[in-house]
């Protein structure tokens, strides 16, 4: 898997490619809230070229969210892959997640504050 992460304005957006699984959950956990720590509030999880998530990686999420939500901010996940999605359904993490179809999406959510 790899993160890629670049900021638009004052919004940091990850975007996460191949598989988020018990291998690698721990560093993508590190390189989230490293930036979350460091100051960042408004966070964009791309998912669009995500191909499987694990129930590790839905912990990884879960802890951003909640320690955004903690610190006054706010997660979007953007671009989920039907496959990804019913995961997500399934865990019951899309009733309580900020879900958009695609990163304009994402980015508009933060527009005005």
């Amino acid at each position: 898997m790899t993160i890629a992460h670049q900021r638009v304005d004052d919004v940091h957006v990850f975007d996460l490619q191949g598989q988020l699984n018990s291998g690698n959950a721990a560093a993508a956990e590190s390189d989230i809230l490293a930036q979350v720590t460091g100051g960042a509030r408004k966070v964009v999880l791309d998912l669009t070229a995500l191909d499987y998530i694990s129930s590790a990686g839905l912990r990884v999420v879960l802890v951003a969210a909640k320690r955004l939500k903690q610190a006054g901010g706010k997660l979007v996940l953007a671009g989920m892959q039907p496959h990804v999605r019913e995961v997500f359904d399934v865990s019951g993490f899309l009733a309580i997640l900020n879900v958009v179809p695609d990163r304009p999406s994402a980015l508009g959510q933060f527009a005005g504050t």
